[in-house]
């Protein structure tokens, strides 16, 4: 009997424990060079301004949008079509919209790699196409648009060609989002097309500007980098609101937990990067590409760079006082693009093999000694982890492995910390840790 209780103590600390060698496989797959070849070619459209040249087979936007489909076309070929690309469109007028200058249709190019058990199951990585010059009306002007964003789209192409080696339970879309410079319209325009679709999206990546390692602030760094989520979803219900200031939760929506997921693994896989978790939705006062997925009460963050070079973003190329300006190829660190997009893919791969998270989890321990948890049973788990952190702490640092769907952590008081539930697969992948959404009396 002893034997038995070691052995499956082992098996289950395994289990909580262990890491997959698949994933290695996938950060060493990712290939700098690919990236810069892709960066280069996008340059090479002369601008890609949302309302820019769309016929033209050398120049513009129309061309941009052709050859990343092309490239998603082409993954697809070499892994027996395992994915489906299309163009996913929404048109704008100019009426109402100041960044509009003329009537056009804001094309997004969408490529799905379907999951083997749950294919309405989706992570999506997205980049944008477009580029643009000083002016955000000018749609003529040379915005080669390197690091903002062909980084971001290219690191996005590349996730592709590495993901589709390899069959996953849930789907993963690779997305080129374009109107965002002019108001986050390709965001927007793919957020209700999934609404409408019944997607169930696990998460948004939204990848603007993964390339720039030298800031204006005079700090060079390779390994940094942010991860900028909103603390709660911004269409909760009234009811939600006012439960969370009795349990707390301030911090803790689904986009600040896909935040912790995704810092979870860099530290697990990537240990010499330094992911910073940016609490905030986007730059101060700014926004970006998950944000209208967020809108829509969808999990989305945006990963970027640490340090950014103001003088290399939104500008005519030109040299004024000594300083060069405008977003050429010369200023973009394929190294470091290549880190985050492994980082984008490691994330994808382990949600993507993971099961379900749990709908509801149920917490009660008023005035006891002792914390209640209780969760729904998910189709493919075969354990649940059990998270709980300090309330000032950031991340999910003390953790239980349990294979039932109600434990109890006696001498743990609920006074003093937030906790969670993750479903665990039999392959050691978990689901995104889901905060507490009933209380057990």
């Amino acid at each position: 009997m002893k034997k038995i209780t070691l052995l499956f103590l082992l098996m289950s600390i395994s289990i909580s424990a262990q890491t997959d060698l698949k994933i290695y496989d996938i950060i060493n797959s990712v290939s700098a060079d690919n990236i810069k070849a892709d960066i280069k070619t996008l340059t090479e459209f002369g601008t890609r301004n949302t309302f820019s040249d769309t016929i033209s087979t050398t120049r513009g936007i129309g061309a941009a949008r052709r050859w990343i489909k092309a490239e998603f076309d082409k993954i697809s070929s070499n892994c027996n079509n395992c994915i489906n690309t299309f163009y996913q469109k929404d048109f704008v007028t100019k009426k109402g919209n100041r960044r509009v200058p003329h009537d056009a249709w804001i094309v997004n190019v969408v490529a799905v790699q379907k999951g083997t058990k749950y294919p309405n199951k989706y992570i999506i990585m997205s980049g944008d196409i477009d580029s643009r010059a000083s002016d955000t009306m000018d749609f003529t002007t040379d915005a080669p648009g390197a690091n903002d964003n062909a980084s971001g789209m290219a690191g996005t192409i590349e996730a592709a060609r590495v993901l589709s080696k390899y069959q996953f339970e849930s789907s993963i879309i690779y997305v080129g989002l374009s109107g965002e410079e002019q108001g986050l319209f390709g965001g927007a325009g793919l957020a209700k097309y999934a609404k409408d679709k019944g997607w169930d999206i696990i998460g948004v990546l939204n990848n603007d500007m993964i390339g720039n390692i030298k800031g204006v602030d005079g700090v060079i760094d390779n390994r940094s980098f942010r991860i900028f989520s909103e603390p709660v979803p911004v269409n909760e219900t009234e009811t939600q609101r006012k439960m969370r200031r009795f349990y707390g939760g301030e911090v803790d929506g689904i986009s600040r937990q896909l935040a912790r997921y995704i810092h979870k693994n860099v530290k697990t896989y990537m240990p010499e990067m330094n992911p910073m978790m940016i609490y905030r939705l986007d730059r101060f006062g700014r926004g970006g590409h998950h944000r209208p997925f967020n809108d829509l009460g969808f999990a989305g963050i945006r990963i970027m760079e640490a340090h950014e070079n103001y003088t290399q973003q939104h500008q005519d190329i030109r040299t004024e006082n000594s300083i060069k300006y405008g977003d050429t190829f010369e200023h973009v660190n394929f190294e470091y693009a290549k880190k985050l997009t492994a980082v984008n893919a490691i994330t994808m791969a382990n949600l993507a093999w993971a099961p379900e998270a749990p709908k509801e989890v149920a917490i009660g321990g008023i005035v006891e000694a002792s914390v209640k948890l209780k969760w729904n049973k998910v189709d493919g788990a075969k354990g649940y982890k059990i998270y709980w952190r300090d309330t000032t702490s950031p991340t999910w640092d003390n953790s239980r492995y349990v294979e039932s769907t109600e434990f109890t952590l006696d001498g743990i008081v609920i006074d003093n910390f937030f906790f969670g539930v993750a479903a665990v697969g039999e392959n050691g992948h978990e689901s995104v840790v889901v905060f507490p959404n009933k209380i057990l009396r």
